[in-house]
């Protein structure tokens, strides 16, 4: 598997909606799509217009498993972009 970025902008209103959306996502990536999309981590954005955002990193077969996991999961994915190579100055706090 490779590993992708995906960026989600303003797609929740809140951190109810967040987390019910991760739920649904960790459900189809589990249950529906195993072995061909990992989800790794997210980071969580603050939108200028109050919204919320993330950047997610996940593994999977191609982009297009990926978004397949967006559309089965009723997700934004505004931006999907294969990583190269991974450069750790710090472990994540």
């Amino acid at each position: 598997m490779q590993t992708f970025v995906i960026m989600r902008r303003g797609a929740w209103e809140d951190e109810p909606a967040l987390q019910e959306s991760a739920a649904e996502s960790t459900r189809v990536a589990d249950e529906e799509m195993p072995g061909q999309v990992k989800w790794i981590r997210s980071y969580v954005l603050e939108e200028e217009d109050g919204t919320l955002g993330t950047v997610c990193i996940y593994q999977a077969e191609d982009a297009d498993a990926l978004m397949e996991h967006a559309q089965r999961a009723e997700m934004s994915a505004d931006e999907i972009l294969p990583v190269i190579d991974t450069v750790i100055v710090r472990d994540d706090p």
